[in-house]
């Protein structure tokens, strides 16, 4: 009986997706290749089938369109830890970014949280290798390896979002981490800053490599050696931002000629540092200014509001995808190794010249 009821159940979808293309006056197979990738139909033409199927109440069932042709329509995203990232929320925006354009694309989310135990590795190669998926989007430096097998040996598209993993082969949305960070220490400088605090993600990570690199060359550009930045952490990962600005006060204060301003790289260590910083007595701006990376909406209601650097979570999410489908559909558009899309730096009543 269920099998009969599923066999009606496609009957009378294919049967609403005729009537939609007799409303839109086009092929049923036009109104498929829309609803499935409006990317491929003519513009005009895809508004008036989304307003026939609107009229029509028709709702296409993504995931059994994918059973039909054989195949997924399931892309996995692989996260390295828990999608809760602190009050940045960094993670959880780019998301429902990649979530909203994979729906328009007629796809579905799947989240695999890569925590670096055996177990969680070979159930995500089970998924790579095993067709349940038909691409992937990683939010880690390093893909997942077991017995010498990695999700890039399955032939699964793959795309890295915000680390650059172009020199592996793998097409990489990222923003411009050094030269923000480079632009935020410059406004410091011009500022009348002279010795600085940076708190740091783990070391040798990629954002730390690129964000710390920025920090230089500002230094050297504005006549300052290297000498004249302190560094703090290096050894949580990000999701332990509040943990890393708790213990950056710390090093903060048994420094002898104490910085007059920091350079977080999450908008959790800012918070955290700005929040115990001024409990132990210190002025934000006044004794010192703090400007952060990530540009969480959080940021302008702290208390002073806290300069960030803005990443553009909207368009790297809708890059990812547009990569990614691209290598999924295997379109004649070329793709892309390294999709670099610019941060904007928000000035905001964190920052002030320092003291004398």
């Amino acid at each position: 009986m269920n099998k009969n009821k599923d066999v009606a159940g496609e009957e009378q979808s294919g049967a609403l997706m005729a009537d939609v293309a007799r409303l839109a006056g086009v092929a049923i197979s036009t109104v498929s290749r829309a609803l499935a990738n409006p990317g491929r139909v003519n513009e005009k033409t895809c508004a008036r089938i989304n307003a026939a199927a609107k009229q029509l109440g028709y709702t296409p069932n993504a995931m059994a369109r994918g059973l039909r042709v054989g195949k997924s329509n399931t892309i996995m995203i692989i996260l390295p830890g828990s999608p809760y990232y602190g009050a940045s929320q960094i993670i959880p925006q780019v998301l429902q970014s990649i979530n909203k354009s994979l729906i328009q694309q007629g796809y579905n989310l799947m989240i695999a949280n890569l925590d670096r135990e055996e177990v969680s590795e070979r159930h995500i190669l089970d998924l790579a290798f095993g067709g349940t998926v038909r691409g992937a989007i990683i939010f880690s430096s390093k893909l997942p390896e077991i017995d010498g097998r990695s999700p890039a040996d399955s032939g699964l598209p793959i795309v890295s979002m915000l680390f650059d993993m172009s020199d592996a082969g793998l097409p990489s949305v990222v923003t411009n981490d050094r030269e923000a960070i480079r632009e935020a220490t410059t406004e410091l400088i011009r500022s009348g800053h002279r010795r600085f605090l940076y708190i740091a993600g783990p070391t040798g990570n990629y954002h730390d490599v690129e964000r710390y690199g920025g920090v230089l060359e500002a230094l050297r550009a504005g006549g300052l050696s290297e000498e004249a930045v302190s560094r703090s952490g290096g050894d949580l990962e990000y999701q332990h931002g509040f943990e890393i600005g708790i213990r950056a006060v710390d090093d903060f204060m048994k420094l002898a000629a104490r910085p007059t301003a920091v350079i977080a790289t999450s908008d959790d260590m800012a918070i955290s540092f700005m929040s115990r910083i001024q409990r132990a007595g210190l002025s934000v701006p006044g004794d010192i200014s703090i400007v952060s990376f990530d540009g969480s909406p959080v940021c302008e209601f702290c208390s002073p509001p806290l300069s960030t650097i803005e990443q553009p979570v909207e368009e790297m999410g809708r890059a990812a995808v547009g990569l990614l489908l691209d290598a999924v559909g295997q379109t004649e558009n070329a793709v892309a190794m390294r999709t670099i899309i610019r941060s904007r730096l928000i000035l905001r009543e964190s920052i002030a010249s320092p003291k004398g």
